[in-house]
């Protein structure tokens, strides 16, 4: 619900000194500066003697702290204290003006007046600067078109600060604003890196240590078969090298994090030809072109999960991969032909192509897998 104009307070942006410019300050220094300096004048000058001087002056600084509390109270929205010393600077004007001291008494009435106008709701503002104006009016000596003619003025000249006001204390909301949208923003996009880095860590890490742990079950159940040394060597060798092809992978991808990708298709060429006894065959349709790179990461990803898939679940089966760069999607399919002992196929914790599955939905793509006509199928689709 939108708040009455009529009651509304002038925003603490508005009413406080914060982000103010420094001539702007100095402006509002030089104004109080000079009231105050009327107020030690006209109370000097009206003094008939030394006593009646030092009681004006007296009264002077008196209105001086009363108007430092109205400050505090109207920054702080506090509507009773404030019209208590609204009231009150009014009747320290009547008694400057009964006192005699008429210059005094004509700032601090105009001076009230202007400042309820600026910092005061409406409601409030507008009865006490009427009866500021009167009061003036009620005792100057100029003719009443010349009194409603600097009422008139004063008034505006209060509206006006105050519009002032309003519009900087905006300004500086919209600033406080814009920085927290930008810090905002900020953090979002370092928690979204984080994450991606995080997602391209445990996909390394994931697909290096399932590939080793297949060879490193086979080569348990080869011991425990009793099988020959050669056929156990040959898996821990394997294993050997499925560690180091993941620091070469893992290189791979600080390289894809800092932005420095290899052809996507000399990836996979070379992926297959890291198949441990697999016949694979890649083929690549479309119109090649280069792919985001969170794209390209997804496409590597599950290719190299599907791979393993096929070492742990068929080995030695054919396999064909087929990338397909469509108008507005990236298609990678990769086929086997399935058969195999599958004595592995309870290795490893089965989230791999859950994973790639999140991965692929993150970036409004789908991944399918399921059995096809003769072994597995795992079909990802990205758009581009």
């Amino acid at each position: 619900m939108t708040e009455n104009a009529w009651t509304r307070w002038p925003s603490k942006e508005a009413l406080g000194r914060e982000r103010r410019s420094g001539h702007r300050r100095l402006l509002a220094v030089v104004v109080r500066v000079l009231g105050i300096g009327a107020l030690l004048w006209g109370a000097v000058a009206g003094g008939e003697d030394g006593w009646g001087a030092v009681g004006a002056t007296a009264l002077v600084l008196l209105s001086v702290m009363v108007v430092w509390a109205l400050f505090r109270t109207t920054f702080a929205h506090r509507l009773r204290p404030s019209l208590g010393l609204a009231a009150a600077l009014l009747g320290l004007a009547g008694t400057a003006q009964a006192a005699g001291f008429e210059v005094p008494a004509a700032v601090l009435w105009c001076g009230c007046a202007v400042v309820a106008l600026e910092r005061l709701p409406f409601t409030a503002a507008l009865p006490v600067a009427l009866a500021a104006f009167t009061a003036y009016a009620a005792v100057s000596d100029n003719a009443w078109p010349s009194s409603a003619a600097l009422a008139a003025g004063l008034a505006l000249g209060g509206y006006v600060l105050r519009l002032d006001a309003e519009a900087r204390g905006h300004a500086q909301r919209l600033l406080v604003q814009e920085r927290a949208a930008r810090a905002a923003e900020a953090e979002s996009a370092a928690l979204a890196e984080r994450a991606r880095i995080a997602r391209e860590i445990h996909d390394v890490l994931a697909h290096s240590l399932s590939a080793q742990m297949v060879h490193l079950e086979a080569a348990r159940l080869l011991i425990e078969r009793g099988a020959d040394r050669d056929r156990i060597l040959e898996r821990v060798v394997a294993a050997r090298g499925m560690a180091r092809d993941g620091l070469a992978e893992t290189r791979q991808a600080l390289s894809a994090l800092r932005g420095e990708l290899t052809p996507l298709e000399d990836f996979l060429e070379q992926l297959v030809g890291m198949a441990d006894g697999a016949h694979t065959k890649v083929t690549i349709t479309g119109e090649r072109r280069p792919l985001p790179a969170e794209t390209s990461q997804t496409v590597r990803r599950v290719a190299q999960e599907a791979m393993t898939n096929v070492r742990k679940h068929a080995p030695g089966a054919r396999v064909r991969m087929v990338l397909d760069y469509g108008t507005r999607e990236v298609t990678l399919d990769v086929r086997d032909s399935g058969g195999g002992s599958g004595e592995l196929a309870d290795a490893g914790g089965g989230y791999g192509l859950l994973g790639m599955r999140e991965r692929a939905e993150l970036l409004g793509g789908s991944l399918r897998a399921g059995p096809g006509e003769e072994g597995f199928v795992v079909t990802l689709k990205v758009p581009v």
